[in-house]
């Protein structure tokens, strides 16, 4: 079924994402279904004496993965699952799920001022929209097919014109715009990325979301933004952004890419400074529905990915999204203030393994600096390139320059004297390898945490290349070593501690610093079945979003999977080991935008995006003739793609309530 054309579809979602997942803690027999509509559990339970029931677990059912035999639900967002909450007095209570968006990018939607803005639309250094003029009888503004990270959130205080129930925000940003309107041209990477606040009217009776008003953030302010990706909602209520796979400084000037991206922000190819990109953007939502960002340039300089602030408000593990990628952390000075402290970079001791039966191996952390970042800007604002360190892509036969492997390829680099700051923080990944860390990850993408048991996880989306022994691209030594590539990548486990010391012996200033990592689900690779899929379509593969949900003791997985024909959402319960399909992607189309909001005036959500569907490869070869046509008639022939939730049918979902 089509949810943009299907009204008792939609009707589900909407009640799913918006209504308390299921009052955790009152579910009677007999009207608990009524109550989670209504909100009334506890004072039912009161009425007849009884203790309200408390929520004691949380299950989810399949959704088969789609086939041609139901070509509509592989060219659309499908899920049949039913989420199964189990309360202490041996009750339950069911909720079917449904997937309902609040726009697909390109639709006009309200800005709050009496006007329509386009959703996903992209809008230069002046905040003027960035017209596409490939095709000039058609000309129009550029919008984006990949939106990404989502947080849903509420402000004290928010009163917003048009809004009937609660005021709450999804604040949405969009990764870049695969195709101009050509079809030929090439997008990736050339547009700054945009951001919005969503403003939406919560029902404070079903809990349902409607969209209300659309801002786009002003980002002039922070030099524009660069390839967001993946998000997540700070502890104090902030939108943690992201800029991945940061421009090569030493080949930005001759990079086409950077150059088209330059163009299109400031209308000059060379008006753009690499260093000012590549950093961690973090957006507050006003009471107005509005919003502003900071851009923080102390976190490192790399592939940032989706963030995790850990409950002391002040440590942050980062995903790193590139081939010689690391764990990073940073230890902020202040709680709720990212703006200066210490970066750290993990090496990993013996034993490291994707084997979820093996043991876990060691990490220590290696101090690569302290600023501020203010202190970074400076820098980044008066520092070439070659003031910081010499790069030869040769071996220059120089005893002074050390071989490393950073970015996906081998260099040969010296660092200037008194650059340590400047490389620490400007050239995090080639600094990172000259120290000695351990940068042999592959593309390492979400991260999230499980605060009751103090362990991390983190998304591989793949374990190749630099991950495997004998590789060119993998250092001898360094503690990543895989003896065969898993193409269909692993979630790993880090367990968090305090007390820990830093390489020079020095106390680090953290209690929730990762200690170890394992292998927790590991995707598995296969030949091509009939459909087209060469990873396990009963298994992830290629994990990339990760959200954990502390109510319901389960880890959310979003796949970016070039080996699955549909991509997927699952639900892992930490507890019973349960992994389980609760949603498929268009075809060609990855997860994404994925936020698991366990409370928000008493409802329950799971947010969820997709992008680019359609975007065929090699995989997709046994379908795309049957599927293209139904991609196109659904998504705008696939420009555009949807921002949305999972909810429930009939009845929302509360956590707190039945």
């Amino acid at each position: 079924m089509n949810p943009l054309s299907d009204v008792s579809r939609r009707h589900l979602l909407k009640l799913l994402s918006s209504a308390p997942m299921l009052p955790l803690t009152a579910s009677l027999a007999g009207t608990s279904a009524l109550l989670a509509g209504c909100g009334g559990g506890d004072d039912a339970a009161a009425a007849i004496g009884a203790p309200a029931p408390t929520l004691s677990g949380v299950s989810f059912s399949a959704t088969p993965a789609p086939t041609l035999a139901d070509a509509a639900a592989m060219a659309t967002t499908t899920t049949s699952s039913v989420m199964t909450a189990t309360f202490s007095d041996a009750s339950k209570v069911d909720f079917k799920l449904a997937y309902q968006p609040f726009f697909v990018t390109g639709d006009r939607v309200s800005d709050g001022k009496g006007g329509t803005i386009l959703a996903g639309g992209y809008f230069d250094i002046y905040n003027q929209p960035i017209i596409d003029n490939t095709v000039p009888a058609k000309a129009r503004q550029y919008f984006s097919d990949s939106p990404d990270g989502t947080s849903l959130l509420k402000v004290e205080g928010a009163r917003v014109a048009g809004v009937k129930g609660n005021t709450v925000f999804a604040v949405v940003q969009f990764e870049y715009a695969t195709w101009a309107q050509d079809g030929v041209s090439d997008m990736y990477g050339r547009l700054p990325s945009p951001i919005a606040v969503l403003t939406l009217d919560q029902d404070p009776a079903t809990g349902k979301l409607s969209l209300v008003k659309y801002h786009n953030v002003d980002t002039s302010g922070v030099h524009g933004l660069w390839i967001t990706c993946g998000a997540s909602l700070s502890p104090w209520g902030t939108h943690l952004s992201s800029e991945e796979y940061e421009p090569n400084a030493f080949a930005a000037a001759g990079d086409s890419q950077f150059k088209a991206f330059s163009k299109n922000l400031y209308g000059s190819e060379t008006a753009a400074n690499p260093y000012h990109y590549g950093h961690l953007p973090e957006v507050t939502v006003n009471a107005d529905g509005t919003g502003s960002v900071t851009k923080h340039y102390c976190l490192g300089r790399i592939s940032h990915e989706l963030v995790q602030v850990m409950p002391d408000n002040r440590t942050v593990l980062m995903g790193d999204d590139a081939t010689n990628s690391g764990y990073f952390v940073f230890v902020a000075d202040r709680e709720k203030d990212l703006s200066s402290g210490t970066l750290y970079v993990a090496k990993v001791g013996a034993g490291f393994s994707l084997d979820p039966a093996g043991a876990a191996a060691p990490l220590s952390w290696i101090r690569l600096g302290a600023a501020s970042s203010a202190d970074v800007h400076r820098l980044a604002n008066t520092l070439k390139p070659t003031d910081i360190m010499d790069v030869r892509a040769t071996d220059p036969s120089d005893t002074s320059f050390t071989k490393v492997n950073a970015n996906g390829r081998t260099e040969w680099i010296k660092l200037m004297p008194g650059m340590e700051k400047a490389a620490a923080f400007l050239e995090t990944h080639r600094y990172a390898s000259l120290v000695g860390a351990s940068m042999g990850f592959s593309k390492m993408e979400g991260t999230t945490v499980n605060a009751r048991d103090k362990i991390a996880y983190s998304a591989l989306q793949n374990c190749q290349a630099s991950m495997v022994a004998g590789n060119s691209l993998n250092t001898a030594g360094n503690g990543v070593s895989i003896p065969a590539q898993l193409k269909a990548g692993a979630v790993m486990a880090l367990n968090l501690k305090g007390g820990l010391k830093d390489d020079k012996g020095a106390a680090i200033a953290s209690d929730w610093m990762p200690a170890d990592v394992k292998a927790l689900i590991v995707g598995e690779d296969t030949a091509a079945d009939a459909l087209g899929n060469t990873a396990n379509p009963n298994k992830m593969a290629n994990p990339d979003n990760l959200k954990f949900s502390e109510k319901m003791r389960t880890l959310f997985i979003g796949e970016d999977s070039s080996q699955h024909v549909n991509n997927f959402l699952w639900a892992y319960n930490v507890d019973t080991k349960v992994l389980t399909r609760i949603l498929s992607i268009p075809a060609g189309g990855e997860s994404t935008g994925l936020h698991a909001v366990d409370e928000l005036n008493g409802w329950t959500y799971i947010m969820s995006n997709f992008q680019h569907a359609g975007d065929w490869g090699s995989i997709h070869n046994n379908v795309k003739t049957t599927l293209d046509p139904l991609i196109k008639a659904n998504y705008r022939d696939k420009f555009g793609a949807a921002v949305g939730y999972l909810t429930g049918s009939v009845a929302q979902v509360r956590l707190s309530k039945a």
